[in-house]
C-alpha cells in the first residue's frame, strides 16, 4: 500500500500558524513524491517540478510573513486535473492532440485556489478527455487495481499523501467513484456552484467541478474558497441538528453489487446506532430512463465539443472516445432537448419526494463495489449518475473495507444548493462511520 496521511485541515493550521514552514513542507512532500510517484503515477510528468514549486513556496512565504495575514489555504499542495487550464502548465486532457488546441485563460477555480494560498504541485492524470480510456495511474491501496476515473490522478495523489487537495470533474461519477475507490473524501457540488470557466468540457450540461481531500473538515475549508456564494450561516444552521437520512429503495439501489449492498446495510445500521433517523423510501423508479437520457445527452454534447477537433485529429483519439463521439453525432436535436429537460423534471420530482417524506439527505453506495482489478477499466459510475444528471450536491466519505481489503465509500446527496448543510452534516457522518472500523467488511 502507498497510502499516507495528509489531512488538509490539520496541515493548513500548522502552516498558517507557523508551526510548520511552507518551504520545509514542500521539501517533505517532495521526498514522498520521489519515493511514491514512480509507482502510483498520479501526475503528468514535468521537468523542474520541485524547483517551480519551491520557488512558489518561497514567494508565498515572503508575501505573507505574518501568520495572522495568511490566507485560508496557505501552503496547501494542490493537484490539478489535466483538463483545467493553468497559467504556467500546458493542458493535454489526457490526449495525444496538440496542447496548443486547449490553450486559454486559467480556470477560475484554479485562480481562486492559488489566491487562497494553494501551491500547484502539478497536473494530475485524467482519462482521455475525461471519458473511459484510462491513463497509467494506479490505486495506492493496491497497484493492480484501478483508482477509478476520470479524475484518476487527483484521487490517487490525495490518497497517497502527495498533496492535500486536488481538483477533479464529474460528468457521470468521476469524483465520487474514484474517491471511494481510493478511500478518501470526494465532493461534487450543486451544478455550477464551482465555476467551470477554463475547463476543457466533456458535457456542459453535466460537467461539475469537484474536490478531493482526505478529511471532511479540509473539504469544508476548500469549499468555502471555491464555491460561489458560500454562506457560513447555513453551516451554523445545519450544525444545530442532525439530518434525517433516507435510503432510495428500488431499482437504482439494486444496480450495486451484492457485496456493496451488504456493506451498505452495515453502514446504515452503524448510523442508526449512532442516533441517526434513517427512512427507507422508494425512489428513482425511472432509473432506466434517467440512465438513458443522461448517456445520450452527454454523448451529443461531447460530439459537439469535439466537432472542430475530431475531423482533423480523429486518428489521434482512442477507440472508446471515438465510439462516444460517433454515438453523439447520431443524437437528434429533439432527443437532446428532451434529455436536457429531464434534468430539471427529475430534480423537482425528487425534491418534492424529499419534502413529502421529511428527508434531508439520501445515503447510498458510492460505487457498485470496490475498485476492480486491472487498469483497462476505470469502473462503473452508475451509482453516481442520477445525482449528477439532476445536478444535486454529493459527497462520499470512507466507509470500511470490502472483502478484498479495498476501500468502500458512502455517498450522501442533498437538495439543490444545500452544499453548506451537506458538508456540515458529512463531518459527523464520517465520524460515525469511522468510530468502529475494525468491523469492516473485509473480515
Amino acid at each position: 500500500m502507498y497510502v499516507h496521511p495528509a489531512p488538509l485541515a490539520e496541515t493548513v493550521e500548522l502552516l498558517r500558524s507557523g508551526q510548520h514552514v511552507v518551504t520545509e513542507h514542500v521539501m517533505a512532500r517532495w521526498e514522498r513524491f520521489q519515493a511514491v510517484e514512480p509507482h502510483v503515477q498520479a501526475f503528468v510528468p514535468e521537468e523542474g517540478r520541485y524547483t517551480r514549486v519551491q520557488r512558489a513556496a518561497e514567494a508565498l512565504a515572503a508575501r505573507f510573513p505574518t501568520p495572522a495575514e495568511r490566507p485560508a489555504l496557505y501552503g496547501v499542495l494542490l493537484g490539478v486535473k489535466d483538463i483545467f487550464r493553468t497559467e504556467t502548465l500546458p493542458t493535454r486532457a489526457g490526449s495525444q492532440l496538440p496542447p496548443e488546441l486547449f490553450a486559454g485563460p486559467e480556470a477560475t477555480v484554479v485562480t481562486r485556489l492559488r489566491e487562497a494560498g494553494a501551491l500547484i504541485l502539478g497536473k494530475t492524470v485524467t482519462t482521455e478527455f475525461a471519458y473511459f480510456e484510462p491513463g497509467p495511474t494506479r490505486n495506492p491501496h493496491h497497484l493492480e487495481h484501478t483508482p477509478g476515473g476520470s479524475s484518476s490522478g487527483s484521487a490517487a495523489a490525495v490518497a497517497a499523501g502527495l498533496c492535500e487537495l486536488a481538483l477533479g470533474t464529474q460528468t457521470i461519477g468521476s469524483v465520487i467513484r474514484p474517491a471511494a475507490y481510493c478511500g478518501i473524501v470526494g465532493y461534487k457540488p450543486t451544478y455550477n456552484r464551482i465555476p467551470t470557466e477554463g475547463l476543457i468540457f466533456f458535457s456542459p450540461s453535466a460537467d461539475h467541478v469537484g474536490l478531493f481531500t482526505q478529511d471532511v473538515p479540509g473539504m469544508r475549508l476548500a469549499a468555502r474558497v471555491v464555491c460561489t456564494g458560500w454562506d457560513a450561516r447555513r453551516e451554523e444552521t445545519a450544525a444545530s441538528r442532525r439530518p434525517v437520512l433516507a435510503v432510495p429503495e428500488g431499482p437504482y439501489l439494486q444496480q450495486a453489487e451484492p457485496e456493496a449492498l451488504t456493506a451498505f446495510a452495515r453502514q446504515v445500521q452503524r448510523l442508526e446506532t449512532a442516533g441517526y433517523e434513517v427512512r427507507r423510501v422508494p425512489a428513482l423508479t425511472d432509473i432506466a430512463t434517467i440512465n438513458q437520457w443522461h448517456r445520450r445527452m452527454i454523448a451529443a454534447e461531447f460530439a459537439q465539443v469535439h466537432a472542430a477537433w475530431f475531423p482533423r485529429y480523429g486518428h489521434l483519439y482512442r477507440p472508446r472516445t471515438v465510439e462516444l463521439i460517433r454515438e453523439g453525432q447520431k443524437v437528434t436535436a429533439e432527443e437532446l432537448a428532451t434529455s436536457r429537460a429531464g434534468q430539471q423534471h427529475y430534480r423537482e420530482a425528487l425534491q418534492e419526494l424529499m419534502d413529502k417524506e421529511g428527508i434531508d439527505l439520501w445515503v447510498c453506495p458510492a460505487a457498485p463495489g470496490p475498485a476492480p482489478r486491472g487498469l483497462h477499466s476505470t469502473g462503473n459510475p452508475i451509482m453516481n449518475l442520477p445525482w449528477t444528471y439532476m445536478g444535486l450536491p454529493a459527497i462520499t466519505v470512507p466507509a470500511g473495507l470490502a472483502s478484498n481489503g479495498l476501500p468502500l465509500g458512502l455517498q450522501c446527496v442533498a437538495r439543490w444548493e444545500d452544499d453548506e448543510a451537506l458538508l456540515t452534516w458529512a463531518e459527523d457522518i464520517a465520524r460515525a462511520l469511522q468510530s468502529d472500523d475494525t468491523d469492516g467488511d473485509g473480515e
